[in-house]
């Protein structure tokens, strides 16, 4: 594969989707975490440039809500629209799958993402406390909502 694209996360693509979230994060998701995913038949995808991953994105739909479970770029990758476009799949699929609307939980210390968010219409819905791990103990969580047109 010689340009960039967007597809279906493959079991061989794990290795590759977990350095990138052990780089990332302080507290990624392991193997086991993405495999169930993939098991269960969650839209999971990833952002192949040249022959190599350099993000991925995870979100799941029932019951006319999609969740957007994780999307993560390589740091190499960051500032080129990758989130971006995996961001826009995601919410493309999910209608396409009866989504009224999508929902996620972000950091409010990511302020990259949450601007992302923000500039693809979701809006703040509620705070989790103590949702996330963090250094200090907990963080708490943006919980963040896109309604998608009738």
């Amino acid at each position: 594969m010689g340009a960039d694209a967007l597809r279906f996360m493959q079991i061989t693509d794990l290795q590759r989707v977990l350095e990138i979230e052990k780089k990332t994060y302080d507290y990624p998701w392991s193997g086991g975490i993405f495999r169930d995913c993939l098991d269960v038949g969650y839209c999971c995808l990833v952002y192949q440039r040249q022959d190599k991953v350099m993000g991925y994105g995870v979100m799941s739909v029932a019951a006319g809500e999609s969740h957007i479970l994780n999307i993560c770029v390589d740091a190499d990758g960051q500032r080129n629209g990758i989130g971006r476009q995996l961001l826009l799949r995601l919410l493309e699929m999910a209608q396409k799958l009866g989504a009224e609307c999508s929902f996620l939980e972000v950091r409010p210390s990511n302020l990259a993402a949450v601007k992302l968010y923000e500039s693809e219409g979701f809006l703040e819905l509620a705070v989790r406390k103590n949702y996330y791990p963090s250094a200090e103990g907990k963080e708490d969580a943006l919980v963040m909502r896109k309604k998608f047109a009738d």
